[in-house]
């Protein structure tokens, strides 16, 4: 069975109402990254932090996986499919997606401050307890922080989906550019005459190399013309 490993970003959820981080109406315009998004920020105002993320929670269980993320998930009923994301969200666990590797940490989880990686004082939040509470503490004493990888900390699943990409037939890539790291850094593992796949509706620096294909539409219609493509090339 061939090896399909999917990396995507934050275009991967927009249809499903998430807004992206960097667009013009993003979340950054709203709130600064370095109060947010630092282990800094933490630092000087955990309770804020908290609450930017009980926020983010209460948006995502509205929202729900659009056609782009079933359509990853179906491929699985014919290839061997791992999913990297960039995005904090579930949805591609919801869509049926059974592998599942997140760069960015996960949005319905919490964990320890001190010890963030460490799993016994990691939980998964569900509806309707969605919130942090002002000084709620893990397993190990230390204040409850979000399982979200902040900028400046490292990203401890880059190395497991590095050897991802280095064993895939086929590389899809969608909603995010090839500019943006990790996703420039994946590519580079990824076998030399490996089909690769970029799905996104604008135009991508770097993906007139002959061995991009670019699709130019969203994550749904994207996916729907490349499941076609994959479809033919079957037969």
């Amino acid at each position: 069975m061939k090896k399909i490993v999917v990396l995507t970003g934050a275009g991967m959820s927009v249809e499903s109402g998430l807004s992206t981080f960097r667009d013009a109406d993003g979340l950054w315009e709203n709130y600064p990254v370095s109060r947010v998004a630092t282990h800094e920020g933490w630092e000087a105002d955990p309770e804020y932090v908290n609450n930017f993320y009980n926020m983010l929670r209460k948006k995502l269980v509205a929202a729900k996986p659009n056609e782009g993320h079933r359509l990853v998930a179906a491929l699985e009923e014919n290839y061997d499919v791992t999913v990297v994301t960039q995005n904090v969200d579930n949805l591609h666990e919801m869509a049926g997606s059974s592998k599942v590797i997140h760069l960015h940490g996960e949005l319905m989880k919490v964990c320890s401050s001190r010890d963030v990686d460490n799993p016994r004082f990691q939980r998964t939040l569900s509806a309707p307890n969605l919130d942090v509470a002002p000084g709620e503490k893990a397993g190990d004493g230390s204040l409850l922080r979000p399982f979200i990888v902040f900028f400046g900390e490292g990203v401890p699943n880059i190395s497991i989906a590095a050897e991802e990409a280095s064993k895939a037939d086929i590389f899809i890539i969608i909603g995010t550019s090839l500019v943006v790291y990790p996703a420039a850094g994946l590519v580079q593992y990824v076998g030399r005459d490996v089909p690769i796949f970029l799905i996104d509706p604008n135009p991508v620096a770097g993906a007139g190399s002959r061995r991009i294909r670019h699709i130019q539409k969203g994550a749904s219609e994207g996916m729907k013309e490349l499941t076609q493509i994959l479809a033919q090339s079957c037969h």
